[in-house]
């Protein structure tokens, strides 16, 4: 197949970049390199040392043979260059990373809250415009999130996707009607994500486009099969407390002697999976198209839960690190049950990779590797949800005066 990948440049896009490069697809890279001014504006790096994107591409084509390609075009404002490139090149399938994808960057200010919506929507919709403009009939696969759910307690399986409710008609028998499963963003990130699933709705009720969205858990590891096969083509690797997901930085906090960061009781309960996990997860998507006129297909693109505490303390049995308890910057319930139905993956052969002690201790060793790397002071997770909160977590905005155990 030929395939665009929007936002391939970056954290998941980029390992799936080579995943489908290795596997034999024609790989196009549409990105703008927006992660990569992110990185800039809150002046702090990856962990690991990340090359310009046109010398990963030459590095790839010198390992494999392979060539991934590379488009400059910013989707959330170049909509005539992207509805060019899609009529010239005719791909077929899209997948649609391209989305500002931090919860608490999208909560630092209203600027911040302004940004994520206008380049997520803008993005999402100027894709689905373009495709029906073009009349390019590709298979559009959305990485999008379990947050769309919510995180309260329901007492009972979080569906994929869709909800059967039964309603009481005028002559008083029950009707059922699938919904979507109601939304309960908890950021304004997680909003556009909800109002992507909105998007997806309307065209392929009315246009018959063929969307797939992939509800994904968080994300945790560095290296895929691709990505170790020369020092250049590593994945990025986020610490810092706006992009760095909790297990990934429970694991250089641990490299590093830090103490692990836990906000609030450490009770909420996330799905995880593995990076692996998730690029085989989307290729197992594109192989398994809803058909023209069909829903849109949900996934939950998730592998287990876990109490944020929980990982805590398995990362400080493993390493020896403190566990440190500090404010929650979020607004959202102290302690959460999550039941997530993921039978759809399962059934189409997916192998789960679980939270294995070697592959734990992979990334460790990634973070000591490039611990020379770090910036501790950007560490915390200083971005609040609300103006009250922001107070209390700015006293202690480098792990000074933590209650820490272990």
């Amino acid at each position: 197949m030929k395939i665009a990948v929007l936002g391939g440049d970056g954290f998941v896009g980029w390992p799936t970049s080579l995943h489908l490069s290795d596997k034999g697809h024609e790989v196009h890279i549409i990105d703008n390199l927006s992660r990569r001014w992110i990185d800039t504006e809150l002046g702090v790096q990856s962990l690991t040392p990340m090359d310009s994107i046109q010398e990963r591409t030459r590095v790839w084509h010198a390992e494999t043979g392979r060539r991934i390609h590379f488009h400059l075009i910013d989707l959330a404002k170049d909509y005539e260059v992207f509805k060019q490139w899609l009529a010239e090149h005719q791909p077929d399938a899209i997948i649609h990373f391209a989305e500002q994808r931090a919860a608490p960057y999208s909560m630092k200010s209203d600027r911040h809250k302004n940004y994520t919506v206008n380049n997520n929507v803008n993005a999402t919709h100027n894709v689905l415009n373009a495709m029906v403009e073009t009349g390019v009939h590709a298979h559009l696969v959305h990485l999008g999130t379990m947050g769309v759910y919510g995180y309260s307690t329901v007492g009972a399986a979080i569906p994929e996707g869709y909800l059967p409710v039964g309603i009481e008609t005028l002559d008083g028998d029950t009707a059922v009607q699938e919904i979507l499963y109601p939304a309960n963003p908890g950021s304004i990130y997680h909003m556009t994500k909800c109002l992507d699933q909105l998007l997806f709705q309307f065209y392929a009720k009315n246009d018959g486009l063929r969307i797939t969205d992939l509800h994904q858990g968080i994300v945790w590891g560095t290296h895929t099969e691709q990505t170790r096969r020369h020092e250049q083509l590593i994945n990025r690797f986020d610490y810092d407390g706006d992009y760095g997901t909790v297990l990934n930085r429970f694991l250089i906090q641990a490299a590093i002697d830090y103490p692990l960061t836990v906000h609030g009781t450490g009770g909420q309960t996330r799905a995880f999976i593995h990076i692996q996990d998730s690029v085989r997860c989307i290729e197992i998507a594109l192989n398994n198209p809803p058909e023209a006129g069909e829903k849109v297909k949900i996934f939950n693109q998730m592998t287990e839960t876990h109490r944020v505490r929980d990982l805590a303390e398995m990362i400080s049995k493993m390493t020896g690190a403190r566990v440190a308890y500090l404010p929650n910057p979020r607004k959202e319930a102290a302690e959460n049950d999550l039941i997530v139905k993921n039978d759809q993956f399962l059934q189409l052969g997916l192998n789960p990779t679980t939270l294995q002690e070697g592959l734990l201790e992979e990334v460790v060793e990634v973070a000591r590797k490039y611990a020379y790397r770090v910036d501790r002071s950007r560490v915390p997770a200083v971005s609040a949800w609300t103006k009250d909160i922001a107070k209390t977590v700015e006293r202690d905005p480098e792990g000074k005066r933590l209650k820490s155990v272990g």
